[in-house]
């Protein structure tokens, strides 16, 4: 790994999330919890430079820990621009990383699916998880369980934020789990 262009990319990140998606304010987490720590990547992620960030350093950590990976997906919505931007940036790279997404339910229509680019990850792939947030680890826990429905074999997690708050500890009992930042980076 370059470790020099790893380090200006990540501080990079941290400086657009700093700015854009973090504050400090009372919300209602998925969990149903309530925390004064609030982080909404996709105000960042959904920049070219956010988008390119991500990507880069998702692949970065996949070629580095799980270079066997050969598909990124996460539960839709949060994960759906980080598996896009981490296959795009591949592609850029010569790797060709396939994106999926996990319906939060499956397709009312057609076929009732679950996973979104289906055709593209064939059972047995080896794939990573990706998951903007993790608190309870609650979203990655169903985008696991879902990918693995559809046979494909769950290597990594990769996660932008760390909100230390125990998700690690359920996720790693599933797959290794690696996070850019954790939520005493932001304080």
């Amino acid at each position: 790994m370059d470790d020099e262009l790893y380090r200006l990319h990540h501080a990079r990140l941290l400086e657009i999330f700093r700015r854009f998606s973090y504050e400090e304010r009372e919300v209602t987490l998925a969990s149903g919890a309530k925390s004064n720590f609030y982080f909404d990547s996709k105000q960042s992620v959904l920049s070219a430079e956010g988008h390119f960030l991500v990507g880069w350093l998702f692949g970065r950590l996949l070629a580095d820990k799980a270079p066997e990976v050969q598909a990124v997906g996460g539960l839709t919505m949060g994960a759906d621009p980080l598996a896009s931007a981490t296959s795009t940036l591949s592609y850029l790279s010569g790797r060709n990383l396939r994106a999926f997404y996990v319906r939060k339910e499956a397709k009312g229509h057609g076929t009732g699916q679950w996973i979104e680019g289906g055709k593209q990850v064939p059972a047995g792939m080896k794939v990573a998880i990706v998951e903007d947030v993790v608190t309870t680890g609650g979203s990655a826990l169903k985008a696991i369980e879902r990918a693995r429905l559809h046979g494909l074999d769950v290597r990594i997690i990769l996660g932008l934020v760390d909100r230390e708050e125990g998700g690690r500890e359920v996720l790693e009992k599933e797959a290794p789990l690696v996070t850019l930042f954790k939520k005493s980076d932001f304080r």
